[in-house]
């Protein structure tokens, strides 16, 4: 009863802030920015120089804001932006003003680079005004391009709502170029309009520029944003204005085949060197201008990164994020769903299968799959996705189908309305039982989300229902409801989150730890502002608590910690964590099930001190430290760790990720010291050929991984990738597995 009245009570702040922000939004937000936009008399050539007739006859976007570290003047570094368009392009200009001697700072020369240390220029556009889902096109000093998708409502704050927010792996044709002056560089974007996701004829688009500086550590706007907000907020902006109705794309067809081979060898089982080739191919195709089809059939999954390997100190699974290229794009419609420990659907949960004789996760081969996703008009998104998995006998794994159904209705001015459908289907059977449907064989979800975020973006907050049935367990308390609300302003932050799991939820193709109990999650923080060295400052508290009806309470984590953020862009932030445990199974703390384990209806109690802090950037050496000194279970926790790294100029960084653990128990349970490394070393030999090599160490898993991928992109999106892999046992270097995978990829515009 308690949940339903503080569910309906967010329920009414959220309309209440809707009434409010139609009456104050006018008084809170400085006017919005407008450009007129001219097209273009003239050919423009993309080479960086800013010397066509149709620059010089453009409008200029100029006067930025300042958004750190102040956010109440104008910037200090100046910047201008210029607008046209044609038939076929839309075309972006411009003057970067420095007037600080040095060079610039870029990570490397590697497309889709990111970070605030950088020297960059940042187109951000919301074609349907929606101020929810935009694309972003930025341009260094050197001519690296990055693009990336938009999507949700982030407010900014520390409590994760799941949302996707910026994803650099969306890749797409556009050209550029930039130039290096005296005092200031210059640069051009032509982005094809059918590139973009428009609605034919408009007239009126949102946009917004922002700027890095790393001489200055300026960071600046062309529409004023809150600098308690983040940078990529499509609630604050301005407003392009064509002087003529903007064309139909046209056509956007592409054809991406590949082709691959290799050669692995597993020395566990003793096998011989297995050769393999594969061919396939993805296919993109834009039904309407907003409304995108993907197909892929036997797809080829060898040349994504290998993920970064983490020490796991909790009871539960880890959470490692997608990275495969074709279930990124629009990828909030599916996965923005509950939050970052009750999602109903998580992609990676397709094409692995779990091998119960070894324990392990196992590759599982799709064989083919179709996604149609994107905006059917101004108010209404949609997605549809179906996956067809391959049978594998070795491990008695039927063939299963993989489908997924969203529909997003955007409702007051940033909100929206959102359903899912899940269905992961037995389609083929076993090899006992040959084909058949395998209608007792599924597991399904089905939910329907209320995402809300004020016109000012001071208010986010949501509420979700999600119901799971499956062939195999009860369906009653087969459910997963949360809510939360957050106000977010530059001095407070205030946030409020709950959730209740049911002990039969069971979403198969989801990502959900721990089921069977109830949750409450507020926090409170408060900043101030000195204007010096110091840019903020403020202490905070976040507070867990874990329940269920049988047990009563089982965890809570009450975490007070102090902030600051130093005007060279470095951050501090220590604390002290209270916490409490029961366990409702055997745990050993040290995951090595070596030893004696801690027993199921213990309970411990216990406190730490923990601290972060972040260097600034910019210089060629920066790192991240974090450490977590005191109790752990029944005993004690000395951990330290972080990132070490070292920027080789524009062509490449190396980099250390460490981690130390020192578990200490008292006998006879095991102690232990974990010990994760893993340097990195990224080399950019040009804007087109890259080496990435990759070694880690983790004596938790027993594992030594090296990964080393060189990439060479010969033409726009088409690639060159030859790929090792190679992996030992950490603690006699014994070898386990070995593989090298060539593969080629061609994106064909038809």
């Amino acid at each position: 009863m308690l949940f339903k009245k503080i569910t309906l009570l967010c329920l009414f702040l959220i309309l209440q802030t809707y009434v409010f922000d139609n009456l104050s939004i006018a008084q809170s937000i400085p006017k919005v920015r407008d450009l007129q936009v001219k097209k273009s008399t003239s050919k423009i050539k993309i080479d960086g120089f800013l010397n066509e007739n149709s620059w010089e006859k453009s409008e200029i976007a100029t006067d930025f804001w300042q958004y750190f570290p102040f956010d109440t003047s104008m910037a200090q570094t100046k910047s201008e932006v210029m607008v046209t368009y044609d038939d076929e392009f839309m075309y972006f200009g411009f003057k970067v003003i420095d007037p600080v001697q040095g060079g610039y700072v870029t990570s490397s020369l590697r497309r889709d680079f990111r970070g605030s240390q950088n020297d960059v220029i940042t187109v951000i556009l919301d074609p349907f005004m929606d101020q929810t889902n935009g694309i972003l096109f930025g341009i260094n000093p050197f001519g690296v391009q990055r693009e990336a998708l938009i999507s949700g409502n982030s407010g900014g704050n520390r409590i994760s709502s799941n949302n996707i927010g910026f994803d650099l792996s969306w890749d797409n044709k556009w050209f550029s170029d930039a130039k290096i002056h005296d005092g200031y560089w210059t640069a051009e974007m032509a982005i094809p309009f059918k590139t973009l996701r428009y609605k034919e004829g408009s007239t009126t688009w949102r946009a917004n520029f922002y700027r890095l500086d790393s001489k200055t550590g300026e960071r600046s706007s062309w529409g004023h944003i809150p600098r308690n907000q983040t940078l990529l907020s499509l609630a604050f902006g301005g407003q392009l204005h064509f002087n003529e109705p903007l064309p139909k794309p046209g056509a956007n067809i592409a054809l991406i085949p590949y082709v691959s081979g290799g050669a692995s060898k597993d020395f566990e089982e003793g096998d011989g060197t297995n050769s393999t080739g594969n061919v396939g191919a993805d296919a993109k195709i834009a039904v309407t201008p907003s409304l995108n089809l993907d197909l892929t059939i036997n797809p080829d999954f060898s040349q994504v990164e290998v993920d970064v390997q983490q020490a796991n100190l909790t009871r539960f699974e880890l959470f490692f994020p997608e990275r495969r290229q074709f279930f990124l794009e629009n990828a909030d419609v599916f996965a923005s769903f509950g939050d970052e420990r009750i999602r109903p659907f998580f992609s990676r949960r397709i094409g692995i299968a779990y091998d119960s004789l070894t324990g392990q996760n196992v590759p599982n081969q799709i064989n083919f799959g179709a996604r149609l996703s994107g905006r059917i008009d101004k108010n209404w998104r949609m997605g549809l996705m179906t996956m067809q998995a391959a049978r594998d006998d070795n491990i008695a794994l039927p063939s299963y189908n993989y489908t997924v159904a969203a529909l997003q209705r955007q409702v007051f001015t940033r909100s929206n309305i959102s359903a899912i459908l899940i269905n992961k289907q037995n389609f083929r059977g076993t090899a006992d039982n040959g084909f058949s449907l395998g209608s007792n064989d599924f597991n399904r979800v089905a939910g329907i989300d209320y995402n809300h975020a004020s016109a000012d973006n001071k208010w986010s907050g949501k509420v979700f229902y999600h119901q799971s049935f499956s062939d195999t367990e009860s369906n009653k308390d087969a459910f997963a409801h949360g809510a939360s609300l957050t106000y977010n302003v530059p001095a407070i932050r205030v946030s409020w989150n709950h959730s209740i799991i049911g002990s039969n939820y069971n979403p198969e193709v989801g990502f959900v730890p721990r089921t069977g109990f109830k949750r409450i999650f507020p926090g409170l923080a408060y900043t101030f502002y000195p204007n010096k060295k110091v840019v903020s400052h403020g202490p905070g508290i976040e507070t867990e608590f874990i329940w269920t009806d049988e047990l009563g309470k089982t965890d809570h984590n009450i975490n007070l910690y102090y902030s600051v953020s130093f005007s060279n862009t470095a951050q501090l932030e220590a604390g002290l964590q209270h916490q409490y445990t029961y366990l409702f199974d055997d745990f050993d703390p040290t995951r090595l099930n070596e030893g004696i384990p801690l027993s199921e209806g213990d309970d411990f109690e216990y406190l730490n001190f923990v601290a972060f802090y972040e260097s600034d950037k910019r210089p060629n050496f920066y790192y991240e430290i974090q450490s977590r000194v005191g109790q752990f279970f029944n005993g004690d926790l000395v951990s330290f760790g972080g990132t070490l790294n070292y920027r080789l100029d524009k062509y490449g960084i190396a980099t250390l990720n460490f981690a130390y653990n020192k578990i200490s128990l008292p006998e006879p349970y095991q102690s232990a010291n974990l010990l994760l490394l893993g340097p990195r070393f990224d080399i950019t030999f040009t804007k087109d050929l890259f080496l990435t090599t990759f070694f880690q160490f983790n004596n938790q898993t027993d594992n030594i991984n090296i990964n080393a991928r060189l990439q060479y992109r010969f033409k726009p999106v088409s690639d060159f990738f030859l790929v090792y892999t190679d992996n030992y046992y950490a603690t006699n270097f014994n070898v386990k597995s070995r593989a090298l995978v060539a593969k080629l990829t061609y994106w064909l515009n038809l």
